[in-house]
């Protein structure tokens, strides 16, 4: 079994030629990605000292300049520079001279006919796995490559024809996997969308004794549901698509869920209600911080009150959300944390607060920008002796500017979080008043059942 991934390397070709030319320059920033990839795919310590890598009309030792070379002929010299795929197999199931040779054969096959390509089979991980770096310019005919549908499934079936062609599985019911920051927070339990996701299912089955009830259940919370089909599927408004119980449980068939509910039930008898929580020591000067469905220019007040919702605030609570509109949210609570203390740090209580902190910030990057630009001409100009003081001078000014630049970065976080929290809250309540209509609804259309009789 393998799977596949393929994404683009944004940068400049100007940027890298300045770099090839004189290699005793800091890699510019729009092409660090680009060399970073060659650099990482070919690491000694990855790849058996380099015994598992290959080049594919280039040569390996030069494969970078060639590519350079290729854009400079058609000049292609501006957004996708270069392609970079892996192929990861199954724990176990292939060697490392196997992978390798399925790779050069996936290479050969997708891109052979037209791209400079290098082939490393990496050896540092339980997995392994095969990486590709691939020109985004053909050197054929001077065309981008572009990664369509039909490519990425053109690129799943050759890889599948591969692994069956050396007795290797094959994914039978492929779906789309969670970014890699997604999959490390799943892999450290951290409350993603997904394992939220899971919480509230489980639960659902636990506290229901028919699939009316786990079905209303999951709606209470604030899910839509589509149990038409064979592959059930929930979501929370927020999001475009549905996401398949099976797929975040391969147990989780509808047939499976019915079992579980009448199994859980013979097993607990009496099933708890359904409940969403609100933190029991919300301070009274941050009761209005939050208005339904208005926005406030508050934001200082808006964050402290949404930090309690979470249970952040205050210090030692063990007040945990119970809204999954909430829960995902706990996994960014360093970088709200860090977004609070900006504030508090500044004294910004309001939007109009922070665009003024936002115009002084970019004001001195602006000055600090232009004293180093000044230095660098300074430095081509200056005497041998005199070049690492002027350098020195150089690396200060370029250490404030990375500061500003974070700090800038958060200034413009926040107004885009406060936003998001407004959003999540305003669905939280929406959820709520819903809710409490229909149970509304029930207790007058149970009347009408008793006068009736």
């Amino acid at each position: 079994m393998a799977v596949t991934s393929l994404w683009h390397i944004k940068g400049n070709l100007k940027d890298l030629i300045d770099y090839v030319e004189n290699p005793d320059k800091t890699v510019p920033k729009g092409t660090a990605d680009f060399f970073n990839v060659f650099s990482y795919v070919q690491n000694p310590a990855k790849t058996e000292k380099g015994e598992y890598v290959s080049a594919l009309n280039c040569l390996k030792q030069t494969a970078l300049q060639q590519m350079i070379l290729t854009k400079m002929r058609y000049g292609k010299d501006d957004k996708y520079i270069a392609w970079h795929e892996y192929q990861s197999f199954q724990v176990g199931e292939v060697s490392p001279e196997t992978a390798h040779e399925i790779g050069v054969k996936l290479a050969r096959e997708m891109w052979g006919d037209k791209y400079q390509i290098v082939v490393t089979t990496h050896l540092d991980k339980d997995h392994i796995h095969n990486h590709f770096a691939f020109n985004s310019v053909s050197f054929l005919d001077g065309k981008k490559y572009n990664y369509s549908n039909t490519e990425r499934q053109r690129l799943r079936d050759t890889s599948d024809a591969l692994c069956i062609e050396y007795g290797l599985s094959v994914i039978s019911n492929p779906h789309k996997a969670p970014s890699r920051p997604v999959w490390l927070d799943e892999k450290a339990g951290k409350p993603t969308r997904y394992n939220v996701y899971r919480e509230d299912i489980s639960n659902a089955m636990y506290c229901s004794n028919n699939l009316r009830l786990f079905e209303k259940f999951l709606v209470r919370k604030g899910y839509e549901v589509d149990f038409s089909g064979k592959h059930w599927k929930v979501k929370l408004p927020q999001y475009k698509g549905f996401t398949r119980l099976d797929t975040l449980n391969e147990k989780w068939t509808p047939e499976f869920i019915e079992q579980e509910i009448r199994r859980t039930y013979r097993s607990f008898g009496s099933i708890p209600a359904t409940v969403i929580t609100i933190p029991p020591q919300m301070p009274r000067d941050l009761y209005d911080a939050y208005t339904p469905f208005k926005r406030t220019s508050h934001i200082y007040r808006l964050y402290l009150y949404y930090c309690y919702q979470l249970g952040y605030l205050p210090k030692g609570t063990d007040y945990k959300p119970t809204s999954p509109y909430l829960k995902e949210a706990v996994r960014k609570l360093d970088e709200i944390s860090y977004q609070v203390n900006y504030m508090s740090a500044r004294k910004i209580n309001t939007l109009e607060e922070l665009y003024t902190d936002r115009e002084l910030t970019e004001k001195a990057l602006a000055t600090l920008c232009e004293q180093r630009e000044k230095l660098k001409n300074k430095i081509r100009r200056a005497l041998p002796e005199d070049k690492e003081t002027l350098r020195k001078d150089k690396a200060e000014l370029t250490e404030k500017i990375t500061v500003l630049r974070k700090e800038l970065k958060c200034n413009y976080a926040i107004e885009e979080r406060s936003i998001g929290i407004q959003d999540t809250l305003d669905m939280v309540t929406a959820n709520e008043i819903r809710n409490k209509e229909l149970r509304q609804q029930e207790k007058q259309m149970k009347k009408k059942e008793g006068y009736s009789r």
